[in-house]
C-alpha cells in the first residue's frame, strides 16, 4: 500500500491508519465493558471493578430477561414491525425521491413539494395531536400505530433524491428514446444504480424501527403488543416480586439492574450486528455507479 510513494504521502497513511485505529479502540472499549458487566454477578458489578472480562461470569442477566414469554411475544412484535416499517419506508422513499430529482422543466411544481417535505422538520405536530391521530382512526394497540407515523422519512427522501441528481441524465434519456417511459427507467435504470445508497437507507430505517421504545410505550395500551425494545424498557422497571417462586428469586439474586441492562443493550443489538455485515459491502462501491463515455 505504501510502496512507490513519497516519505510524505507514506507519513500521512500512517498518520491516518494510527488515528482511525485509536479511534475504534476508544468505540470499542465501552461496548466491550458493558458486554462483560452483563456476564458478571451482582456483586461484581456492584464493587464497580468490572473492566473488559467479566468477573464471576453468569448468565443469570440473559435467562432472566429471556425467561419471560413476553419476550418472544414482544420480538414477534418487533420482527413485524422491522419487515413492515423498512418496507414502507423504502417503498414510499422512492417514489417520493424519484420525481422530486427532477428539474423544474420536468416537474413544475417540484419546489412546492420539496419545500412541504423541508417544513415537516422543521415544525412538530406534538405528542398530544399525534396520538389523537392514532385514537381517532382507531390505530392504537395495532402494529400500524409504529409503522405509519415515521412511513415518510424526509432525511432519507432527500439523501436519496441528491443520488437520484448525480446519476448521468444521458442514461434515462437513452431509455426513453428506447421507448421506456418514467417507472421503466425508474425500476430497470435508477434502482439497480443505487444499490449503494438503497442499502444505506434500508440499515438507516432498520435501525431506526428497531431501536424505538417511545412510541411503543405510548400507542400501545396492552403490554402484550409491545416491540422488543419497550418491552425490554420494562423489564427491570416493572419486576414483581410478589409472584415469584423462590427459585426465581434465587437467580434474581445473581443480578442487579446494572446486569440486566448491560444485558438488555447487546439483546437490542445482535439483530443490526448481524445484519450490518450484509449490506456493509454496499458502502464501499461509492455513491455513484457508472458513468456517461464518449
Amino acid at each position: 500500500m505504501l510502496k512507490n510513494k513519497t516519505l510524505g504521502s507514506k507519513l500521512f497513511t500512517i498518520l491516518n491508519i494510527t488515528i482511525l485505529v485509536i479511534l475504534a479502540v476508544l468505540c470499542l472499549l465501552p461496548l466491550l465493558n458493558v458486554l462483560a458487566i452483563s456476564f458478571s454477578s451482582a456483586s461484581a458489578a456492584a464493587t464497580g471493578n468490572i473492566k473488559l472480562w467479566p468477573v464471576d461470569f453468569t448468565l443469570a442477566s440473559y435467562k432472566y430477561v429471556l425467561s419471560k414469554k413476553e419476550f418472544l411475544t414482544a420480538l414477534w412484535v418487533s420482527v413485524k414491525r422491522l419487515f413492515l416499517g423498512v418496507s414502507v419506508n423504502m417503498i414510499l422513499t422512492i417514489l417520493a425521491a424519484y420525481p422530486l430529482s427532477k428539474d423544474k422543466t420536468r416537474f413544475r411544481h417540484r419546489s412546492i413539494y420539496t419545500w412541504f417535505f423541508i417544513i415537516t422538520i422543521l415544525f412538530n405536530g406534538g405528542l398530544i395531536p399525534g396520538y389523537m391521530t392514532m385514537k381517532t382512526y382507531g390505530l392504537l394497540d395495532s402494529i400500524w400505530a409504529l409503522v405509519l407515523p415515521s412511513a415518510v422519512p424526509v432525511f432519507n427522501i432527500i439523501l436519496l433524491m441528491n443520488f437520484f441528481r448525480e446519476l448521468p441524465i444521458e442514461i434515462e434519456e437513452a431509455a426513453f428514446i428506447d421507448g421506456a417511459g418514467p417507472w421503466t427507467s425508474l425500476w430497470k435504470l435508477y434502482l439497480p444504480l443505487s444499490k449503494p445508497a438503497l442499502a444505506t437507507l434500508v440499515l438507516f430505517a432498520a435501525v431506526a424501527h428497531w431501536n424505538s421504545w417511545f412510541d411503543g410505550l405510548l400507542f400501545m395500551n396492552n403490554p402484550n403488543h409491545y416491540p422488543l425494545q419497550s418491552y425490554l424498557q420494562t423489564v427491570i422497571i416493572n419486576r414483581d416480586m410478589s409472584v415469584m417462586s423462590a427459585s426465581t428469586l434465587k437467580e434474581l439474586a445473581a443480578i442487579s439492574d446494572r446486569t440486566a441492562k448491560a444485558a438488555q443493550v447487546f439483546i437490542g443489538a445482535v439483530p443490526i450486528l448481524l445484519v450490518y455485515p450484509f449490506l456493509q459491502r454496499y458502502f464501499t462501491k461509492g455513491l455513484v455507479l457508472g458513468s456517461v463515455k464518449g
